[in-house]
């Protein structure tokens, strides 16, 4: 019964970071297309959620000290690493085509466990990616412009394996004698996150007169700091908060699957918001993709019953928590 309740809790924990992170680009876009650069946003976004998660830093200071490994691969894979590369990639590959390559990131954890780890990965949740990954190329409408740039699609692969870095490194150290505080990893991961992308996004050129006026969306004028708020507590803050709690209570396999209706939900919330309407494709792969991520979660991958094979951990006879089923 209480494994039930973790599992429930973990699902939902996961929709809500689904739908944050989904709702990201619905406010990012209108103000892209105020005249704000990509990068810039992207800067905003997390140097403003690191500083909201900044008295979280401070509690849980000693982390420093006890993971500063772990701290750093969080912040660099699952903070700089996954906006970076995403956003690197669309400037030479269709939008869609870079989103469907990120999203194979739950095939890639599924990947991870099975011939990294060494461990059997059910069936059910192999089917439930397939189910996903191929509702996603319906929602994204890949066949609409598929343009073979090497680096692009390089780019848009090194997103997706730093997204793998989000889900098993969200999981890990839970299990041990002093678990590790997931808040903590990510508030410090917020923060390494937004050093690396100062010198990547160079915001001392930024526009700054956007951010004091208006932003169209779906033709109604909107604050620009309102839009910039809702990305940093919102679809950062919130969405990182919640996933990483999901991984723990779920796993990085079934969380990954379950955070495919990401993209679903950016899909919806711009149909509303933003009049982006939904093809008849668009609609069909999003009800796959639903489908795949219950499939994936109504089955329990096996728990580890020793050291884990290929992980930093097992040099040290312990063992990786990635994979186990709610606490």
């Amino acid at each position: 019964m209480h494994a039930s309740q973790g599992r429930s809790a973990g699902l939902g924990l996961a929709l809500a970071s689904a739908f944050a992170f989904g709702g990201s680009g619905v406010a990012a876009k209108p103000l892209i297309e105020a005249g704000l650069d990509p990068l810039h946003v992207v800067w905003l976004r997390v140097t403003g959620a690191a500083l909201v998660m900044l008295p979280v830093a401070w509690r849980h200071r000693a982390l420093l000290r006890r993971k500063p490994a772990l701290l750093a691969g969080f912040g660099l894979l699952a903070v700089a690493g996954v906006q970076a590369c995403y956003f690197a990639a669309i400037s030479r590959i269709p939008v869609g085509v870079a989103l469907l390559i990120e999203y194979l990131a739950p095939a890639l954890v599924l990947a991870w466990v099975r011939f990294v780890q060494r461990r059997p990965v059910t069936r059910a949740a192999g089917a439930g990616v397939v189910l996903a990954v191929g509702g996603l190329v319906c929602v994204v409408e890949v066949w609409s412009g598929l343009r073979f740039d090497l680096l692009g699609l390089l780019l848009a692969l090194g997103a997706a394996c730093c997204q793998v870095g989000y889900f098993v490194l969200s999981d890990h150290g839970g299990d041990e004698a002093e678990p590790v505080d997931p808040l903590g990893v990510i508030a410090y991961g917020l923060l390494i996150g937004a050093v690396v992308l100062t010198f990547v996004a160079r915001p001392w050129g930024m526009d700054r007169q956007v951010l004091g006026g208006t932003a169209d969306m779906g033709g109604t004028a909107v604050p620009a700091w309102l839009l910039l708020g809702w990305i940093v507590l919102v679809a950062t803050v919130v969405a990182y908060v919640t996933g990483v709690i999901a991984v723990r209570r779920l796993s990085p396999q079934v969380a990954g699957v379950v955070a495919c209706l990401e993209a679903v939900i950016a899909t919806v919330l711009a149909w509303v918001l933003l009049g982006e309407h939904l093809s008849g494709p668009q609609i069909l792969g999003g009800a796959v993709v639903l489908v795949g991520a219950f499939i994936a979660q109504s089955s329990t991958p096996k728990a580890p019953s020793g050291p884990v094979a290929g992980s930093d951990r097992a040099a040290a006879g312990d063992e990786l928590s990635a994979g186990r089923t709610a606490t």
